[in-house]
C-alpha cells in the first residue's frame, strides 16, 4: 500500500510492502506515519506563526523552556556544525531555521515508528529524500532515481537500495535555499546537486546539506566519511562520484 500527502510543504510518501499485512493494518501504519509528520510540521515549521520554532525566533520562548524534541534538534544541529567544520548552521539572519536537519530526522523517526510496529519492508520519503527498508513488493531492493538538475523529468542514475537512506541537496527546485555559512552572501553556483547514500536518512540528509554548502569540495568530504557514498553534478553537467558509489547503481 502506498500513499502520498502534502505535509511540511512537500510531498510525503509512505509505501508498505509487507505482503502478510491486511489492508486495514497497512492503512493504520500509514496513518500513524503521516500523523508523525504533521506533528513535526506543527512544531518546526518556520512558516507557522504558532509553531514552537516561530515562538523561539520571536523570543517568546527560550530554548531552556522548549520541548525535548526542540532541544534535541538544536543539539543535533550543533553536533553537525562541529562535524562539518561549520558548513552546517541553523542560525540565520537573527533566527533559526532547522529545516536542514529536521526533514531527515523526521523521516528517520517515522521509519523507526514503522519498524517498531513490526513493518519490515517499506520506504518513507519526504521531498525526494528517503529511508528504504527491506525489499519492495517484488522482493527486490527499492529503486531510487537521481534526477537531472538541468532536465528534471530525466533520471540520470537509478539506485538499488535496502536498509539505508538516500538524500539529495540542490538548488534546481527551490532556488538558492542552501547557503554556505562561511560566505552567506555568496550563492552556491559551482555545483547543481549532490546525492548521498548512507546507513540512515538522518545522517545522509544532514551531510548532503553540509557537503553541498562546501561546493566542489563536498564530494571529497563525503568520500572521507566511512559508510557513505556520493554523486555530485556540477554546473558544467559533469558528474563526480565517490569510490564506492557504483555498488548502488542498477541503471
Amino acid at each position: 500500500m502506498k500513499q502520498t500527502r502534502i505535509i511540511m510543504g512537500m510531498p510525503v510518501t509512505v509505501e508498505v510492502a509487507d505482503g502478510a499485512l491486511t489492508r486495514a493494518a497497512a492503512t493504520e501504519h500509514l496513518e500513524i506515519a503521516f500523523a508523525y509528520f504533521t506533528y513535526v510540521d506543527e512544531k518546526f515549521s518556520t512558516f507557522k506563526e504558532q509553531s514552537e520554532i516561530s515562538l523561539i525566533n520571536r523570543r517568546q520562548r527560550t530554548l531552556a523552556q522548549a520541548s525535548q524534541d526542540m532541544r534535541t534538534i538544536f543539539a543535533l544541529a550543533e553536533q553537525t556544525k562541529q562535524e562539518t567544520d561549520g558548513y552546517f548552521d541553523i542560525a540565520n539572519e537573527g533566527g533559526y531555521d532547522p529545516s536542514g536537519i529536521v526533514k531527515g530526522w523526521a523521516i528517520n523517526n517515522a521509519a523507526a515508528i514503522l519498524w517498531q510496529r513490526g513493518v519490515r519492508n517499506f520506504y518513507v520519503e519526504a521531498g525526494g529524500d528517503l529511508q528504504a527498508m527491506g525489499k519492495n513488493g517484488e522482493g527486490e531492493p527499492w529503486q531510487v532515481g537521481i534526477r537531472n538538475p538541468f532536465a528534471f523529468d530525466e533520471i540520470v542514475k537509478v539506485l538499488a537500495v535496502s536498509d539505508c537512506g538516500v538524500a539529495t541537496s540542490g538548488t534546481y527546485l527551490q532556488g538558492q535555499h542552501i547557503y554556505n555559512p562561511k560566505a552567506r552572501n555568496q550563492p552556491i553556483t559551482e555545483i547543481a546537486s549532490l546525492t548521498v547514500v548512507g546507513p540512515n536518512i538522518y545522517d545522509a540528509d544532514r551531510f548532503a546539506t553540509a557537503a553541498f554548502a562546501m561546493g566542489r569540495a563536498g564530494i571529497r568530504f563525503i568520500e572521507s566519511l566511512a559508510g557513505f557514498e556520493g554523486y555530485l553534478i556540477d554546473q558544467e553537467r559533469q558528474a563526480t562520484l565517490t569510490s564506492g558509489f557504483t555498488r548502488y547503481v542498477s541503471l
